[in-house]
């Protein structure tokens, strides 16, 4: 008795794909790859979240309640303190207060942040590393960053600047530094003082806390109704304040601290619908291949009776299928990989923590994402798969229509780059000019990516067309090296609706990864000319109450080996039309050593005389640029310049207009310098702390004329740039997990076109090509695929990356990372080319023989 399972449509695709396994692999192995970075990205937003709820100890977990003044109250007394602890039910009570002060004893401007903690106990938040904790008046416990960088230990002294009588200047406090601490509660990123609060009020000057910490007794909390009646209790000892749960406080701090790596996450995962739509691409032209490489089958289908409707159906179910068991297979390997980060992660060093629970919600909806998935990426190639004629039946072998697209397609594809073109023309026109503050640059950024993806849609429609005039250019060099590489220019040209479907989506993957790299490099340059701009060196030194500092101070500064790129120079007002400016002498090569400081128009190699360096506001008001000639006013007669450079922004130390030190003497300004700047010749804690020494050494004394120094931070500068490295090296894994799903496409176009291509390569083995040219040709068709996409997506990412910088950052500079680029090429062109070495292996064994054979 026959199987009527097995005598339905639906039934024979089941078993035929139970019967080869293999197509499963080759359809499934996208969209298994989509399941696994879309739970991939569910598991590490997991395990973020548990080590920072893991290494994060804000308030301590023995605080049961926390209690604050209103918005509009008071600070808390101690006399409020003393009454909470008499409070039946609480068993202990710390207040908290939070300040700082300036230090004396240096000409740099130095802060230590102040906080109350008792230093031991269930409720302190400082943990003793060297030393004692403070045990009466006059003294502090510094934490190690107040340590390293102020270079403090046990014994050690520091003056405290405190408002003085009715708020009218400062008086100094001289403390003793008795241990050295480590907080809990933060990460030490802040030099901060501890001390226990009724010192550290006195010290503030201060009668009142900011915040008390209760720990309860057992019985208040673990009964719910005593813990309300004890919150109550406190309200009536302190009217007004607000009574928190610690669990609640908790709650808010870890969501706090969490939310940082969460915006990240966020952004992940927008990016994540990049490599998942680049999965059904992948899997809709897999879908067509095999169903084109099993038209015979269909065709029977088709004369022993199944409708165009029932074998649509039937294929849908079958990507259905193919779905379900990649969803499954990529969530669990996904969950598996998660379960191995954070003790792999330990063995390097990095304690990161598994999350306690399954994401059960999250994988179910996984699986039933890709199963959506490959039923969108079959729909197609389905319907057009299940209107085969059933003479088709009749036929040797699957023919393998390729053809470049219809005139629709082609109309479709020229309606999108119409499209495209417009809306990046309208972004163009309307960009912001320097200093433009009504400009919406979400709006911008949301068309041009509105133009990006018509551009994309662009290179589908028209892929097919594109692909042989762009092969005609790159293929010259290979058509030189023998009959492998003409038969591979062939063979790739000769389906170039195959060529196109790979090539886009790794043109799809070049794109985004080629546009993140540019932008990056040229917010970098941007983040770099700003800390040039900000921080132009590392000590500013100007006068305080006269126009100018000493001559030799300059000179003396540079004999301190501890200090280095000592410069002195000169600013004045200058009148521009109706505005005054600032005009400075100093030589932009010495900011930072040139590095950063970028032209817009023009050098800013040597400044010749009678040349100035324009700042972009007062370029764009005068409309000039490198070559132009400027008129300014400075004392009342007018100087002619010549423009030899414009910048992208703001110039250092607010200058508006840069001229050589001959210029601005010959215009009647003293040779005295009005500003000295110097940089840490030695990196590191350290060779900060002796930079600063030698400067107030030389300061020492009247005849420098009550000088000031300002610490430039240039660390805390690069802490953005730092951000942006990390946020863009997250963001370019993520888009590389496209270019991994096209080069998984690669493998499967090249799997199954050696089984359709078998006569053709035993044809060419009986007419003499060794199997090492055919293993050579089937490889470098391959690596075609991704020079084609690569070319393609590069030709899209530049354009629109300067488009991007120009809407996102006015004054970037646009900067091209030309050898990331062609690293990312050359990676890319092996990475498809090594993709195809297994087809080429398999296509190499074909016997001549085969030629001669009936493909299935």
């Amino acid at each position: 008795m026959r199987n009527p399972w097995r005598a339905t449509v639906l039934g024979s695709q089941v078993t035929e794909l139970l019967r080869r396994p293999g197509r499963f692999a080759a359809t499934g192995g996208s969209l298994l790859i989509a399941a696994f970075v879309v739970f991939g990205a569910v598991m590490a937003q997991q395990i973020i979240t548990a080590t920072v709820v893991e290494k994060f100890r804000g308030t301590p977990e023995a605080v049961s309640l926390v209690v604050t003044p209103d918005d509009d109250g008071e600070d808390i007394g101690e006399a409020r303190l003393r009454e909470i602890r008499k409070t039946p039910g609480v068993a202990g009570a710390v207040g908290r207060i939070d300040g700082g002060s300036p230090l004396e004893g240096s000409a740099v401007e130095r802060y230590l942040d102040l906080s109350a903690d008792p230093g031991a106990g269930a409720l302190a938040e400082v943990r003793l590393l060297n030393g004692a904790y403070p045990s009466g008046p006059g003294r502090l416990a510094v934490n190690t960053q107040a340590a390293k960088e102020y270079d403090l230990a046990p014994g050690s002294s520091l003056t405290l600047l405190r408002p003085g009588p009715d708020g009218e200047g400062t008086r100094p406090v001289t403390v003793e530094v008795s241990g050295i601490v480590r907080s809990t509660a933060t990460n030490d990123a802040e030099p901060t003082g501890y001390a226990p609060g009724p010192q550290l009020g006195e010290l503030l000057g201060v009668s009142g806390y900011s915040r008390i910490d209760i720990r309860t007794d057992t019985a208040s909390s673990a009964v719910g109704s005593a813990s309300a009646e004890l919150t109550e209790r406190i309200r009536q000892a302190v009217p007004g304040a607000q009574v928190r749960s610690g669990d609640e406080v908790r709650g808010q701090e870890t969501h706090e601290a969490v939310a940082e790596a969460k915006d990240i996450l966020e952004l992940v995962t927008v990016f994540l619908a990049v490599a998942v739509g680049a999965a059904v691409l992948v899997a809709t032209s897999t879908f067509r291949l095999v169903f084109a490489w099993r038209v015979r089958q269909l065709a029977l289908l088709r004369a022993i009776g199944a409708t165009e409707r029932r074998l649509a159906a039937a294929l849908v179910a079958e990507g259905a299928v193919v779905g379900l068991l990649a969803g499954l297979t990529g969530v669990l390997a996904a969950w598996g990989c998660g379960q191995l980060v954070p003790p792999v992660a330990g063995r390097f060093g990095h304690d990161l923590f598994a999350a306690s629970q399954v994401p059960l919600t999250e994988a179910v909806l996984t699986v039933a994402g890709t199963v959506v998935l490959a039923v969108l990426a079959v729909l197609a190639p389905s319907l057009s798969a299940s209107r085969v004629s059933p003479l088709e039946a009749l036929r040797s072998a699957a023919t393998g229509k390729d053809a470049a697209g219809g005139i629709g397609r082609t109309l479709l594809g020229l309606l999108c780059a119409a499209g495209a073109a417009g809306l990046a023309w309208q972004q163009y026109e309307g960009l912001p000019q320097p200093g433009d503050a009504e400009y919406d640059r979400f709006e911008a950024l949301t068309v041009v990516v509105l133009s990006g993806g018509l551009a994309f849609l662009t290179l589908i429609a028209l892929g097919p067309r594109l692909v042989r005039p762009v092969l005609s250019g790159l293929a010259v060099p290979l058509r030189r090296t023998g009959a492998a590489g003409r038969l591979a220019v062939a063979g790739v040209g000769g389906a170039p609706g195959r060529a196109a479907s790979v090539s886009v989506v790794v043109a799809l993957g070049v794109c985004l990864v080629g546009s993140t790299l540019t932008c990056l490099a040229s917010l970098n340059a941007y983040e770099r000319y700003r800390q040039a701009v900000e921080a132009p060196a590392d000590f500013h030194l100007y006068a305080r109450d006269s126009e100018s500092l000493d001559r030799s101070l300059a000179a003396d500064l540079a004999s301190h080996p501890e200090l280095a790129d000592v410069t002195a120079f000169r600013t004045s007002e200058v009148a521009e039309s109706t505005r005054s400016a600032t005009i400075s002498d100093l030589d932009l090569a010495t900011v930072r050593s040139g590095v950063g400081l970028t032209a817009r128009t023009g050098s800013l190699g040597h400044l010749d005389p009678a040349h100035v360096v324009v700042d972009a506001e007062y370029a764009h008001r005068l409309g000039v640029q490198a070559g132009d000639r400027v008129t300014l006013t400075f004392r009342g007669r007018p100087v002619q310049l010549t423009v030899a450079a414009t910048l992208p922004g703001t110039g250092p130390y607010g200058g508006n207009f840069f001229v050589p030190a001959a210029d601005l003497s010959r215009m009647g300004m003293a040779a005295v310098p009005t500003t000295v700047t110097a940089n840490v010749s030695k990196d590191g804690a350290q060779g900060r702390i002796r930079a600063r020494r030698a400067i107030t050494d030389t300061l020492t004394g009247p005849e420098r004329g009550a000088g000031r120094v300002i610490a430039e931070d240039s660390a805390g500068q690069a802490g953005g740039s730092d951000d942006l490295r990390t946020m863009a090296t997250t963001v370019i894994m993520v888009l590389g997990l496209s270019v991994l799903v096209a080069v998984a496409g690669v493998a499967t176009t090249a799997s199954l076109t050696v089984v359709e291509r078998k006569r053709e390569f035993g044809l060419l083995r009986a007419l003499g090509l060794s199997a090492a040219a055919v293993h050579r040709m089937v490889t470098v068709e391959c690596a075609l695929y991704g020079v084609l996409g690569a070319v393609l997506g590069l030709a899209l990412s530049i354009p629109y990356s300067w488009l991007v910088v120009r809407v996102a950052q006015t004054s970037a500079p646009f900067s091209v990372p030309a050898w990331e680029l062609a690293t990312v090429f050359t990676v890319l062109v092996l990475l498809t080319g090594a993709a195809g070495i297994l087809p080429a292996l398999r296509a190499s064994r074909t016997s001549p023989v085969a030629a001669l054979a009936q493909t299935e």
